[in-house]
Protein backbone atom coordinates (compact mmCIF):
# COMPACT_ATOMS: atom_id res chain seq x y z
CA UNK A 1 0.00 0.00 0.00
CA UNK A 2 1.61 3.43 -0.89
CA UNK A 3 0.08 6.75 0.54
CA UNK A 4 0.57 9.84 -1.84
CA UNK A 5 -0.09 12.09 1.05
CA UNK A 6 -2.28 14.75 -1.41
CA UNK A 7 -5.41 15.91 0.47
CA UNK A 8 -8.32 14.89 -2.27
CA UNK A 9 -12.22 15.15 -2.65
CA UNK A 10 -14.02 12.76 -4.67
CA UNK A 11 -14.63 14.97 -7.40
CA UNK A 12 -10.67 15.05 -7.90
CA UNK A 13 -10.46 11.73 -7.27
CA UNK A 14 -12.68 10.99 -9.85
CA UNK A 15 -10.88 13.13 -12.23
CA UNK A 16 -7.79 10.74 -11.72
CA UNK A 17 -6.63 8.32 -14.65
CA UNK A 18 -6.44 5.08 -13.96
CA UNK A 19 -3.48 3.95 -12.44
CA UNK A 20 -0.61 1.61 -14.45
CA UNK A 21 -0.08 -2.22 -13.90
CA UNK A 22 -3.30 -2.84 -12.23
CA UNK A 23 -2.55 -1.04 -9.27
CA UNK A 24 -5.86 -0.51 -7.45
CA UNK A 25 -6.58 3.19 -6.01
CA UNK A 26 -8.73 3.74 -3.15
CA UNK A 27 -9.89 7.20 -1.60
CA UNK A 28 -9.44 7.27 2.32
CA UNK A 29 -9.83 10.22 4.27
CA UNK A 30 -9.05 12.37 1.90
CA UNK A 31 -6.01 10.73 0.51
CA UNK A 32 -5.11 8.65 -2.29
CA UNK A 33 -4.03 4.77 -1.46
CA UNK A 34 -2.36 2.54 -4.19
CA UNK A 35 -2.68 -1.10 -3.45
CA UNK A 36 -0.79 -3.40 -5.90
CA UNK A 37 -2.68 -5.97 -7.66
CA UNK A 38 -3.75 -9.14 -5.57
CA UNK A 39 -1.40 -12.32 -6.05
CA UNK A 40 -3.37 -15.30 -7.24
CA UNK A 41 -3.75 -17.01 -3.91
CA UNK A 42 -5.77 -13.63 -2.96
CA UNK A 43 -7.56 -13.97 -6.00
CA UNK A 44 -8.37 -17.63 -5.89
CA UNK A 45 -10.49 -17.19 -2.45
CA UNK A 46 -12.03 -14.03 -3.69
CA UNK A 47 -13.65 -16.13 -6.29
CA UNK A 48 -14.90 -19.25 -4.38
CA UNK A 49 -15.99 -16.50 -1.94
CA UNK A 50 -18.27 -15.31 -4.52
CA UNK A 51 -19.39 -18.68 -5.22
CA UNK A 52 -19.99 -19.84 -1.85
CA UNK A 53 -21.93 -16.82 -1.00
CA UNK A 54 -24.16 -16.63 -4.81
CA UNK A 55 -25.49 -20.37 -4.09
CA UNK A 56 -27.12 -19.00 -0.34
CA UNK A 57 -27.69 -15.63 -0.73
CA UNK A 58 -31.34 -14.13 -2.14
CA UNK A 59 -30.42 -13.15 -5.36
CA UNK A 60 -33.79 -11.15 -5.49
CA UNK A 61 -32.39 -8.91 -3.16
CA UNK A 62 -28.49 -9.13 -2.90
CA UNK A 63 -26.16 -9.25 -5.33
CA UNK A 64 -21.92 -10.36 -4.65
CA UNK A 65 -19.03 -9.34 -6.62
CA UNK A 66 -15.34 -8.70 -5.79
CA UNK A 67 -13.24 -5.83 -6.43
CA UNK A 68 -16.25 -3.68 -5.35
CA UNK A 69 -15.87 0.06 -5.37
CA UNK A 70 -18.64 1.90 -2.97
CA UNK A 71 -18.70 5.36 -1.50
CA UNK A 72 -19.41 4.65 2.61
CA UNK A 73 -19.63 8.10 3.57
CA UNK A 74 -18.11 11.75 2.92
CA UNK A 75 -16.94 13.07 -0.48
CA UNK A 76 -13.71 11.88 0.67
CA UNK A 77 -13.71 7.96 0.75
CA UNK A 78 -14.02 5.52 -2.24
CA UNK A 79 -13.52 2.22 -0.86
CA UNK A 80 -12.83 -1.14 -2.54
CA UNK A 81 -13.65 -4.58 -1.01
CA UNK A 82 -12.19 -7.99 -2.21
CA UNK A 83 -15.56 -8.87 -2.25
CA UNK A 84 -18.74 -7.37 -1.48
CA UNK A 85 -22.60 -8.82 -1.01
CA UNK A 86 -24.89 -5.63 -1.58
CA UNK A 87 -28.34 -4.54 -1.73
CA UNK A 88 -29.46 -4.74 -5.17
CA UNK A 89 -31.75 -1.94 -4.49
CA UNK A 90 -28.84 0.33 -3.35
CA UNK A 91 -27.40 -0.83 -6.68
CA UNK A 92 -29.94 -0.18 -9.27
CA UNK A 93 -29.94 3.60 -7.78
CA UNK A 94 -26.13 3.93 -8.75
CA UNK A 95 -25.63 5.78 -11.79
CA UNK A 96 -23.80 4.10 -14.37
CA UNK A 97 -20.53 6.51 -14.26
CA UNK A 98 -20.58 6.82 -10.29
CA UNK A 99 -19.16 3.96 -7.19
CA UNK A 100 -22.39 2.40 -5.07
CA UNK A 101 -23.11 4.77 -2.76
CA UNK A 102 -23.08 3.53 0.59
CA UNK A 103 -21.42 0.07 2.46
CA UNK A 104 -22.26 -3.12 1.06
CA UNK A 105 -24.24 -5.74 3.45
CA UNK A 106 -21.32 -7.91 4.09
CA UNK A 107 -17.90 -6.33 3.33
CA UNK A 108 -15.24 -9.50 2.90
CA UNK A 109 -11.46 -8.46 3.08
CA UNK A 110 -8.73 -10.95 2.38
CA UNK A 111 -5.59 -10.75 4.40
CA UNK A 112 -2.51 -10.29 2.50
CA UNK A 113 0.84 -9.83 3.71
CA UNK A 114 1.01 -6.15 2.96
CA UNK A 115 -1.98 -5.01 5.44
CA UNK A 116 -2.05 -3.50 8.69
CA UNK A 117 -3.84 -3.96 11.63
CA UNK A 118 -4.46 -0.34 11.73
CA UNK A 119 -5.54 -0.50 8.01
CA UNK A 120 -7.94 -3.42 8.96
CA UNK A 121 -9.69 -1.46 11.96
CA UNK A 122 -10.31 1.19 9.71
CA UNK A 123 -11.66 -0.67 7.08
CA UNK A 124 -14.17 -2.40 9.61
CA UNK A 125 -14.92 0.82 11.53
CA UNK A 126 -15.43 2.87 8.32
CA UNK A 127 -17.96 -0.19 7.23
CA UNK A 128 -19.83 -0.90 10.23
CA UNK A 129 -20.89 2.61 11.08
CA UNK A 130 -21.99 3.38 8.37
CA UNK A 131 -24.04 0.32 7.50
CA UNK A 132 -22.39 -2.69 6.58
CA UNK A 133 -24.24 -5.41 8.86
CA UNK A 134 -21.11 -8.19 9.01
CA UNK A 135 -17.27 -7.48 8.21
CA UNK A 136 -15.65 -10.28 7.35
CA UNK A 137 -11.33 -10.58 7.73
CA UNK A 138 -10.42 -13.67 6.18
CA UNK A 139 -6.91 -15.39 7.01
CA UNK A 140 -5.36 -17.16 4.37
CA UNK A 141 -2.53 -18.25 6.57
CA UNK A 142 -4.34 -19.60 9.66
CA UNK A 143 -7.48 -20.77 7.35
CA UNK A 144 -9.24 -18.58 9.19
CA UNK A 145 -12.70 -15.99 9.30
CA UNK A 146 -13.25 -13.62 11.80
CA UNK A 147 -16.86 -11.92 11.80
CA UNK A 148 -17.92 -8.69 12.96
CA UNK A 149 -21.70 -7.83 13.19
CA UNK A 150 -22.87 -4.55 13.42
CA UNK A 151 -23.95 -5.08 16.67
CA UNK A 152 -20.44 -5.66 18.00
CA UNK A 153 -20.37 -9.11 18.28
CA UNK A 154 -17.34 -10.88 16.63
CA UNK A 155 -16.51 -14.75 16.25
CA UNK A 156 -13.46 -16.30 14.73
CA UNK A 157 -14.46 -19.32 13.01
CA UNK A 158 -11.62 -21.97 12.22
CA UNK A 159 -11.53 -24.12 9.50
CA UNK A 160 -13.86 -26.63 11.52
CA UNK A 161 -16.43 -23.91 11.87
CA UNK A 162 -19.83 -22.51 9.76
CA UNK A 163 -20.25 -18.94 9.27
CA UNK A 164 -23.98 -18.30 10.30
CA UNK A 165 -25.47 -15.38 8.66
CA UNK A 166 -28.90 -13.90 8.71
CA UNK A 167 -27.96 -11.43 5.67
CA UNK A 168 -26.70 -14.43 3.59
CA UNK A 169 -30.05 -16.46 4.99
CA UNK A 170 -27.58 -19.41 5.34
CA UNK A 171 -24.24 -20.96 6.01
CA UNK A 172 -20.91 -21.14 4.64
CA UNK A 173 -18.77 -23.58 5.95
CA UNK A 174 -15.20 -22.15 6.43
CA UNK A 175 -13.45 -25.34 4.90
CA UNK A 176 -14.90 -24.66 1.53
CA UNK A 177 -13.40 -21.20 1.18
CA UNK A 178 -10.12 -22.53 1.57
CA UNK A 179 -10.15 -26.07 -0.58
CA UNK A 180 -7.38 -26.10 -2.59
Amino acid sequence: MVATGLPLSFEDFARLSPAPGGVRQELHHGELIEFPPPKKLHTKIQKRLVSLLEAVLNSAEYGVDKEFPFRPASDYEVWVADVAVFNLALWDQTEDDDYFRGVPAIVIEVLSASNTASEMLDREEICLRHGAQEFWLVDPQRASVKVIRAGGSSTIHDAAGVIESGTLGGSIAVRDIFAR
